[in-house]
Protein backbone atom coordinates (compact mmCIF):
# COMPACT_ATOMS: atom_id res chain seq x y z
CA UNK A 1 0.00 0.00 0.00
CA UNK A 2 2.83 2.21 1.17
CA UNK A 3 4.49 1.48 -2.25
CA UNK A 4 1.33 2.09 -4.50
CA UNK A 5 1.13 5.84 -2.97
CA UNK A 6 4.31 6.34 -3.33
CA UNK A 7 4.66 5.09 -7.06
CA UNK A 8 1.25 7.14 -7.54
CA UNK A 9 2.65 10.40 -6.11
CA UNK A 10 6.00 10.29 -8.34
CA UNK A 11 3.84 9.78 -11.33
CA UNK A 12 1.86 13.02 -10.48
CA UNK A 13 4.83 14.62 -9.72
CA UNK A 14 6.58 13.96 -13.41
CA UNK A 15 2.87 15.09 -15.80
CA UNK A 16 2.91 18.39 -13.12
CA UNK A 17 6.39 19.15 -14.27
CA UNK A 18 5.38 18.75 -18.12
CA UNK A 19 4.28 22.11 -19.82
CA UNK A 20 0.97 23.01 -19.87
CA UNK A 21 0.40 22.96 -23.62
CA UNK A 22 2.62 19.81 -23.86
CA UNK A 23 3.16 18.96 -27.87
CA UNK A 24 1.00 16.91 -29.76
CA UNK A 25 1.85 13.44 -30.63
CA UNK A 26 1.01 14.64 -34.48
CA UNK A 27 4.02 16.15 -36.75
CA UNK A 28 3.73 19.26 -38.97
CA UNK A 29 4.62 16.74 -41.82
CA UNK A 30 1.97 14.67 -40.69
CA UNK A 31 -1.46 14.33 -43.16
CA UNK A 32 -3.60 14.52 -39.98
CA UNK A 33 -5.05 17.91 -39.62
CA UNK A 34 -3.93 19.11 -36.26
CA UNK A 35 -7.07 21.83 -34.62
CA UNK A 36 -7.49 23.02 -31.59
CA UNK A 37 -10.60 25.01 -29.93
CA UNK A 38 -10.06 28.25 -32.23
CA UNK A 39 -9.60 26.95 -35.50
CA UNK A 40 -12.56 23.65 -34.90
CA UNK A 41 -15.19 25.77 -36.09
CA UNK A 42 -13.70 26.57 -39.22
CA UNK A 43 -11.71 23.84 -40.50
CA UNK A 44 -14.20 21.10 -38.87
CA UNK A 45 -17.57 22.51 -38.14
CA UNK A 46 -17.91 24.79 -41.55
CA UNK A 47 -16.19 22.14 -43.74
CA UNK A 48 -18.06 20.90 -46.80
CA UNK A 49 -16.36 17.58 -46.21
CA UNK A 50 -17.42 14.95 -43.64
CA UNK A 51 -14.27 14.64 -40.71
CA UNK A 52 -13.29 12.44 -38.12
CA UNK A 53 -11.72 13.98 -35.05
CA UNK A 54 -9.26 12.42 -32.74
CA UNK A 55 -9.83 13.85 -28.79
CA UNK A 56 -6.45 12.62 -27.67
CA UNK A 57 -4.04 13.23 -24.90
CA UNK A 58 0.24 12.79 -25.16
CA UNK A 59 0.62 10.68 -21.96
CA UNK A 60 -2.38 8.45 -23.51
CA UNK A 61 -0.67 5.23 -24.39
CA UNK A 62 -3.70 3.82 -26.57
CA UNK A 63 -3.34 7.56 -28.11
CA UNK A 64 0.30 6.48 -29.39
CA UNK A 65 -1.23 2.92 -30.48
CA UNK A 66 -3.80 4.39 -32.19
CA UNK A 67 -1.31 6.81 -34.54
CA UNK A 68 -0.13 4.72 -36.91
CA UNK A 69 -3.32 3.72 -37.97
CA UNK A 70 -4.70 6.62 -38.01
CA UNK A 71 -2.36 8.33 -39.79
CA UNK A 72 -2.58 5.90 -42.19
CA UNK A 73 -6.34 6.44 -42.60
CA UNK A 74 -5.53 9.97 -43.10
CA UNK A 75 -3.18 8.78 -46.16
CA UNK A 76 -6.23 7.06 -47.84
CA UNK A 77 -8.74 9.63 -47.22
CA UNK A 78 -6.94 12.41 -48.51
CA UNK A 79 -8.89 15.00 -50.63
CA UNK A 80 -11.84 12.59 -49.63
CA UNK A 81 -12.64 13.52 -46.11
CA UNK A 82 -10.24 15.21 -42.88
CA UNK A 83 -8.91 13.21 -40.50
CA UNK A 84 -8.26 15.67 -37.61
CA UNK A 85 -7.12 15.61 -33.92
CA UNK A 86 -7.23 17.57 -31.16
CA UNK A 87 -4.50 17.56 -28.31
CA UNK A 88 -7.23 17.75 -25.14
CA UNK A 89 -4.29 18.33 -22.57
CA UNK A 90 -3.63 21.54 -23.97
CA UNK A 91 -4.92 23.94 -21.36
CA UNK A 92 -6.69 25.98 -24.14
CA UNK A 93 -8.92 23.06 -25.77
CA UNK A 94 -10.05 21.10 -22.27
CA UNK A 95 -13.17 23.68 -22.66
CA UNK A 96 -13.84 22.43 -26.13
CA UNK A 97 -12.84 18.96 -25.20
CA UNK A 98 -15.19 18.85 -22.60
CA UNK A 99 -17.92 20.47 -24.32
CA UNK A 100 -18.13 17.96 -27.20
CA UNK A 101 -18.63 15.27 -24.36
CA UNK A 102 -15.22 13.89 -24.45
CA UNK A 103 -15.05 10.72 -21.87
CA UNK A 104 -11.79 8.84 -22.61
CA UNK A 105 -8.57 8.81 -24.70
CA UNK A 106 -8.51 8.23 -27.38
CA UNK A 107 -12.26 9.36 -28.66
CA UNK A 108 -13.04 9.83 -32.06
CA UNK A 109 -16.19 11.38 -33.43
CA UNK A 110 -17.25 11.67 -36.90
CA UNK A 111 -18.76 14.88 -37.95
CA UNK A 112 -20.68 15.43 -41.16
CA UNK A 113 -22.71 18.60 -42.91
CA UNK A 114 -26.04 19.05 -42.50
CA UNK A 115 -28.66 21.49 -44.12
CA UNK A 116 -27.17 24.24 -41.58
CA UNK A 117 -24.01 25.46 -42.33
CA UNK A 118 -21.84 25.55 -38.94
CA UNK A 119 -23.84 23.33 -37.31
CA UNK A 120 -22.67 19.47 -38.37
CA UNK A 121 -23.69 16.29 -37.36
CA UNK A 122 -21.59 14.72 -34.73
CA UNK A 123 -21.45 10.94 -34.26
CA UNK A 124 -19.27 8.91 -32.07
CA UNK A 125 -16.96 6.26 -33.39
CA UNK A 126 -17.56 2.81 -32.38
CA UNK A 127 -16.11 0.69 -34.94
CA UNK A 128 -12.28 -0.96 -35.04
CA UNK A 129 -9.52 0.99 -34.44
CA UNK A 130 -7.73 0.16 -37.50
CA UNK A 131 -7.05 2.24 -40.58
CA UNK A 132 -9.46 0.22 -42.65
CA UNK A 133 -12.27 0.42 -40.11
CA UNK A 134 -11.87 3.94 -39.68
CA UNK A 135 -11.77 4.53 -43.72
CA UNK A 136 -14.73 2.68 -44.49
CA UNK A 137 -16.80 4.47 -42.05
CA UNK A 138 -15.94 7.78 -42.51
CA UNK A 139 -16.52 7.01 -46.66
CA UNK A 140 -20.22 5.79 -45.56
CA UNK A 141 -20.71 9.34 -43.78
CA UNK A 142 -19.38 11.91 -46.80
CA UNK A 143 -22.86 13.27 -48.24
CA UNK A 144 -23.64 11.99 -51.64
CA UNK A 145 -24.79 14.44 -53.79
CA UNK A 146 -24.36 12.47 -57.14
CA UNK A 147 -27.44 12.02 -59.01
CA UNK A 148 -27.59 8.68 -60.82
CA UNK A 149 -29.37 8.88 -63.55
CA UNK A 150 -31.13 6.06 -65.87
CA UNK A 151 -32.50 6.09 -69.68
CA UNK A 152 -36.19 7.29 -68.31
CA UNK A 153 -34.56 9.86 -66.52
CA UNK A 154 -31.61 11.34 -68.98
CA UNK A 155 -33.40 13.86 -70.99
CA UNK A 156 -34.87 15.23 -67.60
CA UNK A 157 -31.83 15.85 -66.46
CA UNK A 158 -30.13 16.92 -69.76
CA UNK A 159 -32.98 19.43 -70.12
CA UNK A 160 -32.98 20.88 -66.48
CA UNK A 161 -31.64 24.23 -66.49
CA UNK A 162 -29.73 23.64 -70.00
CA UNK A 163 -27.26 26.81 -69.38
CA UNK A 164 -25.60 25.16 -66.25
CA UNK A 165 -22.94 22.60 -66.54
CA UNK A 166 -22.93 18.96 -66.18
CA UNK A 167 -20.77 15.93 -65.55
CA UNK A 168 -21.09 12.35 -66.15
CA UNK A 169 -19.84 9.29 -64.93
CA UNK A 170 -20.81 6.29 -67.00
CA UNK A 171 -19.33 3.39 -64.64
CA UNK A 172 -20.06 -0.36 -64.79
CA UNK A 173 -20.28 -0.07 -60.96
CA UNK A 174 -23.30 0.04 -59.19
CA UNK A 175 -22.38 1.68 -56.45
CA UNK A 176 -20.91 5.89 -55.91
CA UNK A 177 -17.42 6.16 -55.30
CA UNK A 178 -16.07 8.32 -52.13
CA UNK A 179 -14.22 10.09 -55.43
CA UNK A 180 -17.42 11.26 -57.41
CA UNK A 181 -19.12 12.09 -54.14
CA UNK A 182 -16.08 14.30 -53.26
CA UNK A 183 -16.32 15.78 -56.73
CA UNK A 184 -19.81 16.62 -55.70
CA UNK A 185 -19.23 18.27 -52.43
CA UNK A 186 -16.85 20.28 -54.13
CA UNK A 187 -18.72 21.56 -57.04
CA UNK A 188 -21.99 21.77 -55.74
CA UNK A 189 -23.97 24.44 -56.62
CA UNK A 190 -21.36 24.76 -60.04
CA UNK A 191 -21.71 21.47 -61.88
CA UNK A 192 -24.60 19.33 -61.57
CA UNK A 193 -22.54 15.43 -61.15
CA UNK A 194 -23.86 12.33 -62.26
CA UNK A 195 -23.64 8.85 -62.91
CA UNK A 196 -25.03 6.51 -65.66
CA UNK A 197 -24.64 2.74 -65.44
CA UNK A 198 -23.09 0.92 -68.42
CA UNK A 199 -26.87 -0.86 -68.60
CA UNK A 200 -28.29 2.05 -69.46
CA UNK A 201 -28.19 1.67 -73.42
CA UNK A 202 -30.15 4.50 -73.97
CA UNK A 203 -27.93 6.71 -72.72
CA UNK A 204 -24.79 5.32 -73.05
CA UNK A 205 -26.25 4.99 -76.98
CA UNK A 206 -26.99 8.71 -76.96
CA UNK A 207 -22.86 9.58 -75.76
CA UNK A 208 -21.72 6.91 -77.86
CA UNK A 209 -19.86 5.26 -74.83
CA UNK A 210 -17.58 3.04 -75.76
CA UNK A 211 -15.49 2.26 -72.67
CA UNK A 212 -15.84 1.94 -68.83
CA UNK A 213 -15.14 4.50 -66.74
CA UNK A 214 -15.79 7.70 -68.69
CA UNK A 215 -16.12 11.05 -67.42
CA UNK A 216 -18.20 13.58 -69.65
CA UNK A 217 -18.39 17.58 -68.93
CA UNK A 218 -21.22 19.04 -70.30
CA UNK A 219 -20.38 23.14 -70.43
CA UNK A 220 -23.84 24.12 -70.87
CA UNK A 221 -25.79 25.95 -73.82
CA UNK A 222 -24.51 25.26 -76.92
CA UNK A 223 -20.83 24.47 -75.71
CA UNK A 224 -19.61 20.96 -76.76
CA UNK A 225 -19.46 18.15 -74.41
CA UNK A 226 -15.35 17.69 -73.18
CA UNK A 227 -14.48 13.97 -72.47
CA UNK A 228 -11.30 13.42 -69.57
CA UNK A 229 -8.69 12.14 -70.44
CA UNK A 230 -6.65 11.94 -67.06
CA UNK A 231 -6.40 9.60 -64.38
CA UNK A 232 -9.54 8.81 -62.24
CA UNK A 233 -7.98 10.94 -59.30
CA UNK A 234 -9.17 13.35 -57.35
CA UNK A 235 -6.51 16.56 -58.25
CA UNK A 236 -6.49 15.79 -62.11
CA UNK A 237 -10.36 15.27 -62.30
CA UNK A 238 -10.66 18.61 -60.33
CA UNK A 239 -8.60 20.78 -62.55
CA UNK A 240 -10.52 19.17 -65.40
CA UNK A 241 -13.69 20.84 -63.77
CA UNK A 242 -11.97 24.00 -63.14
CA UNK A 243 -11.82 25.18 -66.08
CA UNK A 244 -15.58 25.21 -66.16
CA UNK A 245 -16.52 26.28 -62.54
CA UNK A 246 -14.14 26.91 -59.59
CA UNK A 247 -14.71 24.14 -56.29
CA UNK A 248 -16.31 25.52 -53.45
CA UNK A 249 -14.23 27.24 -50.98
CA UNK A 250 -13.71 25.38 -47.33
CA UNK A 251 -14.62 26.33 -45.21
CA UNK A 252 -17.84 28.48 -46.71
CA UNK A 253 -17.50 32.19 -46.40
CA UNK A 254 -18.49 33.26 -42.89
CA UNK A 255 -21.54 35.22 -42.34
CA UNK A 256 -21.95 36.93 -39.23
CA UNK A 257 -24.96 38.08 -37.48
CA UNK A 258 -24.20 40.91 -34.86
CA UNK A 259 -27.25 40.79 -32.91
CA UNK A 260 -28.09 41.22 -29.09
CA UNK A 261 -28.85 37.78 -28.84
CA UNK A 262 -25.50 36.30 -29.98
CA UNK A 263 -23.95 38.77 -27.49
CA UNK A 264 -26.10 37.17 -24.56
CA UNK A 265 -25.80 33.20 -26.10
CA UNK A 266 -21.54 34.56 -26.04
CA UNK A 267 -21.69 35.42 -22.42
CA UNK A 268 -23.70 31.98 -21.60
CA UNK A 269 -20.76 30.31 -23.45
CA UNK A 270 -18.13 31.62 -21.52
CA UNK A 271 -19.55 30.48 -18.26
CA UNK A 272 -20.08 27.58 -19.71
CA UNK A 273 -16.49 26.92 -20.86
CA UNK A 274 -15.55 27.81 -17.57
CA UNK A 275 -17.76 25.24 -15.58
CA UNK A 276 -16.65 22.56 -18.59
CA UNK A 277 -12.69 23.66 -18.00
CA UNK A 278 -13.21 23.28 -14.05
CA UNK A 279 -14.99 20.02 -14.62
CA UNK A 280 -12.63 18.15 -17.63
CA UNK A 281 -9.09 19.53 -16.19
CA UNK A 282 -10.37 17.59 -12.50
CA UNK A 283 -11.25 14.25 -14.42
CA UNK A 284 -8.03 15.03 -17.18
CA UNK A 285 -5.39 15.24 -13.65
CA UNK A 286 -7.02 12.77 -12.03
CA UNK A 287 -6.77 10.39 -15.15
CA UNK A 288 -3.42 10.90 -15.77
CA UNK A 289 -2.16 9.89 -12.52
CA UNK A 290 -4.41 6.31 -13.02
CA UNK A 291 -2.57 6.09 -16.55
CA UNK A 292 0.92 6.53 -15.58
CA UNK A 293 0.67 3.94 -12.90
CA UNK A 294 -1.84 1.77 -15.37
CA UNK A 295 0.09 -2.38 -15.56
CA UNK A 296 -1.72 -3.55 -18.23
CA UNK A 297 -3.36 -1.99 -21.34
CA UNK A 298 -5.40 -4.22 -22.80
CA UNK A 299 -8.37 -2.02 -23.14
CA UNK A 300 -8.50 0.63 -26.67
CA UNK A 301 -9.57 3.84 -24.64
CA UNK A 302 -9.23 6.05 -21.43
CA UNK A 303 -12.33 6.44 -19.46
CA UNK A 304 -12.51 9.66 -17.54
CA UNK A 305 -13.18 9.65 -13.87
CA UNK A 306 -15.77 12.47 -13.94
CA UNK A 307 -15.73 14.04 -17.18
CA UNK A 308 -19.02 16.12 -18.80
CA UNK A 309 -21.79 14.59 -19.92
CA UNK A 310 -22.18 14.13 -23.58
CA UNK A 311 -23.06 17.60 -25.26
CA UNK A 312 -23.51 19.01 -28.64
CA UNK A 313 -20.89 20.93 -30.92
CA UNK A 314 -20.57 24.42 -29.79
CA UNK A 315 -23.33 26.74 -31.17
CA UNK A 316 -22.01 27.91 -34.54
CA UNK A 317 -21.05 31.49 -35.06
CA UNK A 318 -23.09 31.52 -38.44
CA UNK A 319 -26.32 31.62 -38.78
CA UNK A 320 -26.58 31.69 -42.36
CA UNK A 321 -29.41 32.44 -44.65
CA UNK A 322 -31.71 29.27 -45.77
CA UNK A 323 -30.36 27.47 -48.46
CA UNK A 324 -32.39 27.63 -51.84
CA UNK A 325 -35.37 25.35 -52.81
CA UNK A 326 -33.78 23.26 -55.61
CA UNK A 327 -35.54 23.94 -58.80
CA UNK A 328 -39.05 21.28 -59.50
CA UNK A 329 -37.80 18.49 -62.20
CA UNK A 330 -39.16 19.78 -65.49
CA UNK A 331 -42.11 17.33 -67.57
CA UNK A 332 -39.65 16.27 -70.34
CA UNK A 333 -39.97 13.55 -72.61
CA UNK A 334 -38.13 10.12 -72.07
CA UNK A 335 -35.45 9.20 -74.70
CA UNK A 336 -37.44 7.32 -77.40
CA UNK A 337 -36.42 3.40 -77.47
CA UNK A 338 -32.97 1.91 -78.94
CA UNK A 339 -32.74 -0.96 -80.88
CA UNK A 340 -29.27 -2.09 -80.87
CA UNK A 341 -29.33 -5.58 -82.49
CA UNK A 342 -30.48 -6.66 -86.07
CA UNK A 343 -32.92 -8.71 -84.86
CA UNK A 344 -35.09 -6.35 -82.68
CA UNK A 345 -35.06 -3.44 -86.12
CA UNK A 346 -36.09 -6.61 -87.82
CA UNK A 347 -39.11 -7.45 -85.18
CA UNK A 348 -39.98 -4.03 -84.94
CA UNK A 349 -39.58 -2.45 -88.36
CA UNK A 350 -38.09 -4.58 -91.20
CA UNK A 351 -40.31 -7.70 -91.16
CA UNK A 352 -43.18 -8.08 -94.01
CA UNK A 353 -45.61 -7.20 -91.50
CA UNK A 354 -43.98 -3.89 -89.60
CA UNK A 355 -46.19 -0.96 -90.18
CA UNK A 356 -44.19 3.06 -90.48
CA UNK A 357 -41.39 3.22 -88.14
CA UNK A 358 -39.14 6.51 -87.92
CA UNK A 359 -35.35 5.12 -87.62
CA UNK A 360 -32.63 7.79 -86.34
CA UNK A 361 -29.47 6.26 -87.80
CA UNK A 362 -27.29 7.37 -85.19
CA UNK A 363 -23.23 8.34 -86.43
CA UNK A 364 -20.59 6.63 -84.91
CA UNK A 365 -18.57 8.06 -81.92
CA UNK A 366 -16.37 10.79 -82.78
CA UNK A 367 -12.87 9.68 -82.83
CA UNK A 368 -11.44 12.25 -80.34
CA UNK A 369 -14.17 12.42 -77.59
CA UNK A 370 -16.41 9.42 -78.05
CA UNK A 371 -19.16 11.30 -78.38
CA UNK A 372 -22.41 11.63 -80.49
CA UNK A 373 -22.21 14.63 -82.70
CA UNK A 374 -24.34 17.78 -81.33
CA UNK A 375 -26.89 17.72 -84.32
CA UNK A 376 -27.29 13.56 -83.08
CA UNK A 377 -28.32 14.51 -79.35
CA UNK A 378 -30.39 17.60 -80.50
CA UNK A 379 -32.52 15.23 -83.33
CA UNK A 380 -32.79 12.33 -80.91
CA UNK A 381 -34.08 15.04 -78.08
CA UNK A 382 -36.40 16.78 -80.61
CA UNK A 383 -38.01 13.17 -81.36
CA UNK A 384 -38.51 12.40 -77.95
CA UNK A 385 -39.93 15.70 -77.09
CA UNK A 386 -42.26 15.02 -80.31
CA UNK A 387 -43.20 11.48 -79.02
CA UNK A 388 -44.20 12.90 -75.87
CA UNK A 389 -46.04 15.24 -77.29
CA UNK A 390 -48.55 12.67 -79.35
CA UNK A 391 -48.01 10.63 -76.35
CA UNK A 392 -49.74 13.59 -73.82
CA UNK A 393 -52.66 14.02 -76.50
CA UNK A 394 -53.58 10.67 -76.76
CA UNK A 395 -52.85 11.21 -80.61
CA UNK A 396 -51.61 8.05 -82.48
CA UNK A 397 -48.16 8.14 -84.19
CA UNK A 398 -46.07 5.84 -85.88
CA UNK A 399 -43.27 4.44 -83.63
CA UNK A 400 -39.48 6.22 -83.27
CA UNK A 401 -36.46 3.88 -82.55
CA UNK A 402 -32.68 5.19 -82.85
CA UNK A 403 -30.46 2.50 -84.59
CA UNK A 404 -26.70 3.06 -83.06
CA UNK A 405 -24.05 2.64 -85.90
CA UNK A 406 -22.73 -0.49 -84.05
CA UNK A 407 -25.90 -2.59 -85.24
CA UNK A 408 -25.43 -4.51 -88.51
CA UNK A 409 -28.37 -3.59 -90.00
CA UNK A 410 -27.63 -0.02 -89.88
CA UNK A 411 -24.63 0.18 -92.29
CA UNK A 412 -26.89 -2.02 -94.71
CA UNK A 413 -29.71 0.16 -94.56
CA UNK A 414 -27.45 3.33 -95.49
CA UNK A 415 -25.81 1.44 -98.51
CA UNK A 416 -29.21 0.15 -99.97
CA UNK A 417 -30.82 3.33 -99.46
CA UNK A 418 -28.23 5.62 -100.94
CA UNK A 419 -27.62 7.53 -97.23
CA UNK A 420 -24.96 9.53 -96.08
CA UNK A 421 -21.80 7.43 -94.33
CA UNK A 422 -22.13 6.67 -90.37
CA UNK A 423 -20.43 9.77 -90.04
CA UNK A 424 -23.72 11.68 -90.15
CA UNK A 425 -27.38 10.99 -88.72
CA UNK A 426 -29.90 10.33 -90.72
CA UNK A 427 -33.73 10.27 -90.23
CA UNK A 428 -35.92 7.75 -92.24
CA UNK A 429 -39.33 6.36 -92.18
CA UNK A 430 -40.17 3.16 -93.61
CA UNK A 431 -43.45 1.26 -93.95
CA UNK A 432 -42.12 -2.44 -95.11
CA UNK A 433 -45.23 -3.97 -95.34
CA UNK A 434 -46.71 -1.18 -98.06
CA UNK A 435 -43.09 -1.13 -99.37
CA UNK A 436 -42.24 2.86 -99.32
CA UNK A 437 -40.09 4.95 -96.92
CA UNK A 438 -38.88 8.84 -96.92
CA UNK A 439 -36.15 10.79 -96.08
CA UNK A 440 -35.79 13.80 -94.38
CA UNK A 441 -33.77 16.37 -96.35
CA UNK A 442 -33.47 19.54 -93.61
CA UNK A 443 -30.04 20.59 -92.79
CA UNK A 444 -30.97 21.30 -89.69
CA UNK A 445 -33.07 19.47 -86.54
CA UNK A 446 -35.32 21.62 -85.12
CA UNK A 447 -38.17 20.58 -83.21
CA UNK A 448 -40.70 22.58 -85.56
CA UNK A 449 -38.92 21.18 -88.97
CA UNK A 450 -38.64 17.47 -87.50
CA UNK A 451 -42.32 17.97 -86.42
CA UNK A 452 -43.38 19.17 -90.33
CA UNK A 453 -41.94 16.27 -91.78
CA UNK A 454 -43.53 14.31 -89.34
CA UNK A 455 -47.16 15.40 -89.86
CA UNK A 456 -46.55 15.23 -93.91
CA UNK A 457 -45.90 11.28 -93.23
CA UNK A 458 -49.25 11.09 -91.58
CA UNK A 459 -50.90 12.99 -93.73
CA UNK A 460 -49.30 11.06 -96.56
CA UNK A 461 -48.43 14.23 -98.00
CA UNK A 462 -45.09 14.45 -100.15
CA UNK A 463 -43.37 12.00 -102.46
CA UNK A 464 -42.18 8.82 -100.92
CA UNK A 465 -39.79 6.54 -102.50
CA UNK A 466 -40.21 2.40 -102.80
CA UNK A 467 -38.11 0.70 -100.98
CA UNK A 468 -35.38 -1.23 -102.67
CA UNK A 469 -35.05 -5.07 -102.57
CA UNK A 470 -32.71 -6.62 -99.55
CA UNK A 471 -34.53 -4.50 -96.78
CA UNK A 472 -37.48 -6.16 -96.05
CA UNK A 473 -36.50 -9.25 -94.49
CA UNK A 474 -38.72 -12.45 -96.57
CA UNK A 475 -40.72 -14.39 -94.48
CA UNK A 476 -39.93 -18.21 -95.55
CA UNK A 477 -42.84 -19.71 -96.78
CA UNK A 478 -44.29 -22.87 -94.68
CA UNK A 479 -45.23 -26.35 -96.33
CA UNK A 480 -46.57 -28.95 -94.77
CA UNK A 481 -45.25 -32.33 -94.69
CA UNK A 482 -47.05 -35.76 -94.94
CA UNK A 483 -46.12 -38.94 -94.71
CA UNK A 484 -46.13 -41.17 -97.02
CA UNK A 485 -48.51 -44.70 -97.84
Amino acid sequence: MVYTTSFSAVATALLLALPASADGIYTKSSQVLQVDARSYDKLIARSNHTSILEFYAPWCGHCQNLKPAYEKAAKSLSGLAKVAAINCDDETNKPFCGSMGVQGFPTLKIIRPSKKSGKPVVEDYQGPRSAKGIVDAVIDKIPNHVKRIGDKELLNWLSERNDTSKAVLFSDKGTTSALLKALAVDFLGGIQIAQIRDKEKAAVAMFGIAAFPTFVLLPGGDHEAIVYDGEMKKEPMTAFLSQIARPNPDPAPKISKATKKSSQDDTKEQKKSAEDLSSFSAASSSHASAEASEAAASATSVILDDASNPTESPDPIVTPEDAPTPAAMPDVPQPIPTLSTQEELQSKCLSARSSTCLLALLPSPQDADMMLPEAATTALINLATLAKKHTDRNAKIFPFYAIPAGNPRAEHIREVLGLKGDGEIELVAMNARRVWWKRYQKEGYGVEDIETWVDAIRLGEGKREKLPDGIVAQEEEKHEEHDEL
